[in-house]
């Protein structure tokens, strides 16, 4: 009996040893859209009979290697009809594959991607996609389509509310997302104030945004990434798309280079509605205009290349006396190489700039300031094996931070020249990050990034006594500014500060099932940029400032855990996270600081720390006539800024308070029903708490004045509680399945109810009683919109 068993087991031994060291090959290849040739993100190329698969990468190519032997192959993607493939492997592959939509019509109303069995095992956690069709049927203000809207309704995201500029990220700020468009970085997301984003919908393929277990690939910002990837124009036949709205429209036009082989975008948008102010007798001016383009061209199997730029500016104007421009410039060269059936490259040279103008003509100036970054950057995709690939390069980024420069627009205005003193760094930053299968049922992903950040010379640096550019004042309790001992010069070229950080990335999988599996998640990351705002909610005229000799780098430990299920195949998935931050070296502003045009902010500025921590829901039906998701966030977000001696107060008296973006409950519902091929509706409800703010504590009188006395607790009272419905009805004439010219009508109503949602509450004084006053400022009510879109 024995002797029987040791048999077995040898045998078994055997059979293991003979599979391990079978003869293998390896199928790789790119996977596109056969009517454009447009390369496909994230699809799935599965091996149903062996539970094998691998996901395209962010430009559609994808390896995976398998013992010799002959294999049924699914392709899927949603949007896209299923492809099934049968391979003999015997040899090294290289398989391309063009999917079919599975409908001819305008972008199909998609509202997420499909939970397929492969991602409840990603141990990528924490992150959201979008596509372009679910951004344009979401209802939105004045009717036009919005990436930045579309996201504050997924967990975790929030606004700083109507009218305000960006979002933020789990109890983050706005400046700790960092925000890429085609792998550049863009500083500010938004069009007239925070009414749109610079994203045009038209000319977007791919969205996703990390709130955590970022990968290491992405460093420089604690809060979030949102990736975004432009189209890259229809190789095949020449195409053009838009759409007219009641405030704003848009051109897109694709067509090839060379059939097959290169393709060209090119897409345009502006605002008009300053138009008709001259109707009104008003001589004010507020409008945008933006421009995405892109080429690309194949040059052989292995190597392709892409050149892609967007281009965005801001007009506002009131009475020819006061004018605001601002807006990005980016530019990409990118090289993909494919060195051998394992190992994918990418290289990219990359432009980046924002700039802000103003001018005031009644006073006789103009005021210029901005951020520009150069950054070169090399990323290899490993698929060394079926269980494990390896992710590793090199980024390196030159800033040139321009704080201000003020100068006369005229001989006769007055005004002398100043300029504020440019700051110059360089960050780097090394990366490894491995996806590993354990077994069926574990997969862990991790990594290591190591980033340097030296701030470099500028022409004077203030230099003080011990380093201190702050006094405390002990008689008068408030904080004071140190006059400067003295002044350094550099050259650009000498390092005044270096920082070196190791930032470890670590995530897991483990699935109980295909249907259910749980994921956790650790991220450290550090952040070298600071944007210096006076405000919550950020303007064009805030400036980014680097990390140095005073401000120090903010470093952030992450922790998440979450429950994700598949339900009733794939019709409903449901995902939960509780996460855990907490951010050193937050800066926070003395009381009575003054950030605009401040060449010595480190005189207005203490080191604190912040943490963040909630519990998020998502609930969505993904297939059916009805679709949607439902989103709920709990959570909590808190500073502290103490003191740096016990006889300091620092913030608050040092004792934590809530930042101006913590929002204890948020609430969100998105849904689509597709009543027949004509009709489409859509819905919106948004909840959030009010944002934290201050009141005041009392009044006295001044020279027959009531002044209003604050000395709470920082941020210790609330606006009122921001709630709101949209709806929306899209009309597809039928008509356009017979028609090259096609066509939708989108009605949307924004704010069905009309809620006076506070922006801001102001405490004024009343000029026929005399007495303070609150006023609640509100930016819309309901507003009806029209949109038509088309594609020819």
């Amino acid at each position: 009996m024995k002797k029987h068993i040791l048999f077995s087991t040898l045998l078994g031994l055997l059979f293991q040893f003979s599979v391990y060291n079978q003869e293998k090959f390896t199928i790789s290849g790119i996977i596109s859209e056969k009517s454009s040739n447009e390369t496909l993100i994230g699809v799935n190329i599965l091996f149903p009979e062996i539970g094998k698969g691998v996901v395209t990468n962010e430009y559609g190519f994808y390896s995976i290697t398998l013992p010799k032997s002959k294999y049924k192959i699914q392709i899927s993607y949603l949007g896209f009809k299923d492809n099934f493939q049968n391979i003999d492997l015997t040899e090294d592959k290289k398989l391309n594959i063009q999917l079919i939509e599975t409908s001819e019509t305008l972008d199909e109303v998609v509202i997420t991607e499909k939970v397929e069995k492969l991602n409840i095992k990603n141990p990528q956690m924490s992150i959201n996609k979008l596509t372009a069709g679910t951004i344009k049927q979401i209802p939105v203000v004045l009717g036009e389509a919005d990436v930045i809207k579309s996201i504050i309704l997924l967990p975790g995201v929030t606004s700083g509310g109507e009218g305000a500029s960006g979002f933020n990220v789990r109890g983050g700020a706005v400046d700790q997302n960092l925000i890429l468009l085609d792998e550049a970085t863009i500083f500010n997301s938004s069009h007239l104030f925070g009414f749109f984003s610079v994203f045009n919908p038209d000319a977007i393929k791919d969205i996703k945004l990390y709130k955590g277990g970022i990968p290491a690939r992405y460093g420089g910002r604690v809060s979030s990434v949102l990736d975004i990837y432009q189209k890259e124009g229809n190789s095949k036949k020449f195409e053009m798309s838009g759409g007219l709205g009641a405030v704003a429209s848009r051109l897109l036009a694709e067509g090839p280079i060379k059939k097959d082989k290169g393709a060209f975008l090119a897409g345009g948008r502006a605002s008009y509605a300053h138009l008709f102010l001259p109707l009104f007798n008003n001589n004010n001016t507020a409008y945008f205009y933006d421009l995405n383009t892109k080429l690309n061209y194949k040059i052989n199997n292995n190597n392709n290349i892409y050149l892609s730029g967007y281009f965005g500016r801001d007009v506002f104007a009131i009475n020819k006396v006061f004018e605001n421009i601002y807006g990005n410039t980016v530019l990409n060269l990118r090289w993909n190489h494919l060195f051998t059936n394992k190992l994918f490259s990418n290289l990219s040279i990359i432009y980046s700039d924002y700039f802000y103008g103003l001018e005031l003509d009644f006073v006789g100036f103009k005021w210029d300031s901005g951020i520009r970054n150069f950054n070169i950057k090399y990323d290899l995709n490993h698929y060394l094996s079926n269980n494990f690939q390896l992710n590793y390069g090199i980024n390196n980024i030159y800033f040139r931070f321009n704080p201000g420069e003020i100068k006369p627009n005229s001989v006769n205005s007055g005004i002398k020249r100043e300029k504020l003193i440019d700051k110059y760094a360089n960050e780097l930053g090394v990366y490894i990050d491995a996806e590993h299968k354990i077994s069926n049922n574990l997969t862990l992903q991790y990594g290591i990034r190591l980033s340097n950040f030296i701030r470099l010379g500028q022409e004077e640096l203030n230099v003080y006594q011990d380093d201190n550019p702050l006094l405390f004042n002990e008689e008068l309790q408030i904080y004071e500014a140190i006059e400067p001992v003295g002044i350094r010069s550099y050259k650009k070229s000498d390092p005044i500060k270096t920082f070196t950080n190791i930032e470890p990335r670590a995530a897991m999988a483990y699935a109980f099932s295909d249907n259910t599996s749980i994921k956790a998640s650790y991220n450290r990351i550090a952040q070298y940029l600071h944007l210096l705002s006076n405000t919550n909610s950020p303007t064009p005229l805030d400036v980014w400032t680097p990390s140095g000799k005073y401000i120090k780098p903010q470093l952030l430990n992450q922790y998440a855990i979450g429950y994700f299920k598949s339900i009733n195949e794939d019709r409903y998935s449901l995902e939960t996270e509780i996460f855990y931050k907490d951010i050193k070296n937050r800066m926070d502003y003395i009381d009575g600081a003054d950030l605009i045009a401040n060449n010595a902010i480190e005189q207005d500025i203490l080191n604190g720390e912040a943490r963040a921590y909630g519990v998020e829901f998502l609930f969505r039906k993904n297939e059916g006539k009805f679709k949607g998701w439902l989103a709920y966030t709990l959570s909590k977000s808190e500073q502290r800024t103490q003191g740096r001696t016990p006889q300091e107060p620092g913030i608050n008296s040092s004792k934590w308070y809530n930042t101006p973006y913590d929002k204890t409950h948020d609430i969100s519902f998105n849904g689509s029903y597709e009543w027949n091929e004509k009709w489409k509706f859509a819905a919106n409800f948004v909840f959030q708490t009010g944002q934290p703010t201050n009141y005041p504590t009392g009044q006295f009188n001044y020279q027959g004045l009531s002044v209003p006395l604050f000395d709470g607790s920082r941020n210790s009272e609330r606006l009122p509680s921001y709630h709101r419905v949209d709806i929306s009805a899209t009309l597809t004439p039928g008509k356009n399945k017979t028609r090259k010219w096609q066509g939708e009508w989108i009605f949307s109503i924004y704010n069905l109810y009309n809620r006076k949602n506070a922006a801001s509450i102001a405490f004024t004084r009343n000029p026929d009683t005399t007495i303070n006053e609150a006023v609640r400022t509100s930016i819309f009510g309901i507003i009806p919109a029209v949109t038509y879109n088309f594609k020819f």
